[in-house]
């Protein structure tokens, strides 16, 4: 069976009422899972409900009948014998396994968490445990805890997306070190852009070639998340938080890569040799100049936001395959490619979104000296907002090929000379009911708000 792509997003309280009921049984029978939680709030303002990567349930009629009725149906991925998997492919909702053989129907057997390794996880609680499945399996996980009718395991995926721990040869795992490592040293900058996004594409291909797509896309987006994080000091704060409880980035929602017009054909080649398939469309009207691409890949549960600047005309074409012509002015994303370079090259992303508790987030950053703009979606199932933007310095020969374009005038060229330019942000995004998607009128906004040529960019 084929995982089926939501291209149109619904809130689904239902199956998330559902669904947090079994969560919260899970919660009370389970002390150490209390007061995991509670540390999740205090140290990382995250909500623990973010990293359940799946629950397991009692098997019966009623159950399968309760799961069908809020949109979950039976999925293809691999589990063992007694279990069977529901996932809701409308929904951001864990999967559920239902569980045979075992008393009252309906009752809540354990919960599994992501985490980005099991034995970090182990090592921040205090646990010794025998982890299933070779060290950067596909998919590895560990007994955390248990008690009288609850268990509490932590699951590490690296592209895998069934329910099986994986063992594999020694020349699997150093493939994947070896392929992790060609990427991470990349040449991502010089003055051929065109010949550095052709070599990335054939080097995305030789990944692929030698772990498959949906291991070499854990490693791709592994690296470029590292890349980022180096480059903005809101990400380095709040995993650093994160990494106090042992998550890692198991919560992230979706990378943001910008594009020029130029080379955004190879980008979404790229994201395509990786597994990407195309979600949404986005484009905000034609007094915000641009629009995006929105991928996804299926195995690894990753999320792109593909941006590029866009005329009206060319909303109705695929603009995410089709070659997009020059254009004599340059909007926020194309500025922010000719500042910086490409999201996929030097530039990295320009904001990874991370799911956490947003109010209490937006306070916990603050206290570490990091500011939050103000939020671009505020409904009561999506809540988003950018930390301040990072500043980074400008390249002499940029600022020099801008001036000379008559895209910047002097006065511009001199300010990015002095003061820099916002380069990347963290994300703080909240969802509730279930919703997957995206807010696409108040988006415009937070696209004028972050555009270099404003004084107050960022702030």
């Amino acid at each position: 069976m084929t995982q089926r792509i939501t291209t149109h997003w619904e809130c689904q309280p239902e199956a998330e009422r559902l669904v947090l009921g079994w969560w919260q049984q899970a919660v009370d029978a389970a002390l150490p899972l209390r007061q995991m939680e509670k540390a999740a709030r205090a140290l990382a303002d995250c909500r623990l409900f973010d990293f359940v990567d799946h629950l397991v349930v009692a098997d019966g009629s009623a159950v399968r009948a309760q799961l069908g009725a809020v949109g979950y149906a039976v999925a293809d991925f691999e589990a063992s014998e007694p279990d069977t998997p529901f996932r809701h492919p409308g929904s951001i909702l864990p999967p559920v396994l239902l569980r045979a053989g075992t008393p009252a129907a309906g009752a809540v057997l354990g919960v599994g968490l992501a985490v980005d390794s099991v034995a970090e996880l182990l090592t921040v609680w205090g646990v010794d445990a025998p982890i299933a499945g070779t060290p950067l399996a596909p998919l590895r996980s560990a007994r955390v805890w248990s008690g009288e009718g609850w268990f509490v395991d932590a699951v590490e995926r690296r592209g895998g997306r069934g329910f099986v721990p994986v063992r594999q040869e020694p020349a699997q795992i150093e493939a994947l070190l070896d392929a992790s490592e060609r990427w991470a040293v990349r040449p991502r900058r010089g003055a051929d852009t065109a010949g550095l996004m052709a070599s990335t594409l054939e080097l995305a291909r030789w990944l692929v070639d030698e772990l498959g797509r949906d291991r070499a896309a854990w490693a791709v987006f592994a690296a470029e998340r590292a890349y980022w994080a180096r480059h903005n000091r809101a990400g380095r704060v709040q995993k650093e938080r994160q990494d106090q409880l042992g998550f890692g980035w198991a919560n992230h929602d979706h990378h943001t890569f910008r594009s020029s017009r130029e080379h955004f054909p190879v980008l979404i080649q790229i994201l395509e040799t990786l597994g990407f398939v195309p979600r949404e469309r986005f484009y905000a009207g034609a007094e915000a100049g641009w629009g995006a691409q929105v991928l996804q890949q299926p195995a690894c549960g990753l999320a792109v936001f593909a941006d590029v600047d866009l005329s009206p005309d060319e909303v109705a074409g695929d603009f995410a395959h089709q070659g997009l012509p020059p254009r004599p002015r340059l909007g926020t994303i194309g500025l922010w490619c000719a500042l910086h370079g490409e999201s996929m090259l030097g530039a990295g992303l320009h904001h990874l979104a991370v799911r956490l508790s947003f109010d209490d987030a937006v306070a916990g950053l603050g206290r570490a000296g990091v500011a939050t703009m103000p939020p671009f979606s505020s409904f009561p199932y999506l809540r988003q907002a950018f930390t301040e933007g990072e500043r980074w310095p400008v390249a002499p020969e940029r600022l020099d090929t801008l001036r000379a374009s008559g895209a910047l005038d002097g006065d511009a060229a001199a300010r990015f000379a002095r003061d820099g330019a916002i380069g990347s942000h963290l994300e703080n995004i909240e969802r509730n009911q279930g919703f997957g998607g995206f807010n696409q009128e108040r988006i415009s906004d937070i696209i004028r708000r972050t555009d270099p040529r404003l004084p107050a960019a960022g702030a």
